[in-house]
């Protein structure tokens, strides 16, 4: 990872746009309808450090040397940080193409070295992000102290949100309905937390391309996951970052059961077929159990 990707929150926050250009205009059409206080600085008021004074973030159009180099100075001695267009070297950071869905957004970037690439990657993305992603993001923040209340336990809460994210509150949310979204998370909330773990087996030989869907999706949402020696390394990095992992010697089917039965949701990657005796051992144990193939 050459950049690493960062959020800021723009509610109450400086923007300055300097320049008069084309890409000048287009940052204020971006950030048009953010929360931020947009200011526009055009000409020697751009040498200016004053010009930049509580900025947070500040744009500059770079079509002349001279006014690019003189404007980014200024705002560095205001302590603001700087994207220039089309200069990456004056950059302290660059602009990624936004997908934009109000509280869900969505970005792609390549450092600069392409911005056409991540046009099209944004294109692409767009598609598939509804409209209506917003207002469930929305939703969800509302009653976010509710949730963490009523499912202290990280995995609790994980389960509850994935379930939640799947079924008839999102589905509201996304349609608009945002009263009865709500009805119906409160009566999820109130209903209380399901223990539905599972263990799934995915074939980790690799390589990665050849995975299914349903096993890419097993590895994002697990909460625990228990490698075999020799994983694809590319498997492996497809696994939430923030799951446990369990030793191989520590992987023993009593331990699996266990997780299991207390709600986790366990990926066994393996590189070869399981035992036959850890097998027998799940079946018996009654917990769900599911095999994801590679695609062939």
């Amino acid at each position: 990872m050459d950049a690493f990707p960062a959020y800021f929150p723009l509610a109450g926050v400086k923007v300055v746009i300097a320049g008069s250009g084309e890409a000048a205009e287009a940052k204020l059409r971006l950030l048009a309808s953010s929360p931020a206080t947009l200011v526009r600085v055009e000409g020697p008021e751009a040498f200016l450090p004053g010009s930049y004074s509580g900025a947070r973030l500040v744009f500059i159009d770079g079509e002349d040397e001279t006014f690019a180099r003189g404007a980014a100075a200024a705002a560095r001695v205001a302590r603001a940080l700087v994207n220039v267009t089309d200069r990456p070297e004056l950059c302290d950071f660059t602009t990624p193409a936004v997908i934009d869905r109000g509280e869900v957004v969505a970005a792609i970037g390549t450092g600069g070295a392409s911005p056409m690439l991540a046009t099209m990657l944004r294109n692409d993305i767009e598609q598939r992000v509804p409209e209506g992603t917003g207002r469930v993001a929305a939703l969800f923040r509302k009653f976010q102290d509710d949730v963490r209340a009523k499912f202290p336990e990280l995995h609790a809460r994980r389960a509850f949100l994935r379930e939640t994210l799947s079924g008839a509150v999102a589905e509201a949310a996304q349609s608009g309905d945002m009263e009865q979204a709500q009805s119906l998370f409160r009566a999820a909330i109130a209903k209380g937390p399901k223990a539905a773990g599972k263990i799934q087996f995915v074939a980790g030989r690799g390589p990665a391309d050849l995975l299914t869907l349903r096993a890419s999706r097993a590895l994002a949402a697990a909460d625990v996951l228990a490698a075999d020696p020799g994983a694809d390394p590319d498997i492996l990095s497809m696994a939430r970052r923030d799951a446990d992992r369990l030793a191989p010697a520590a992987a023993t089917p009593e331990a699996l059961i266990d997780l299991a039965r207390n709600g986790r949701r366990v990926v066994r990657l393996v590189v070869q077929a399981p035992p036959a005796a850890e097998a027998q051992a799940l079946a018996a144990a009654g917990v769900p159990v599911e095999i994801l193939a590679s695609a062939s």
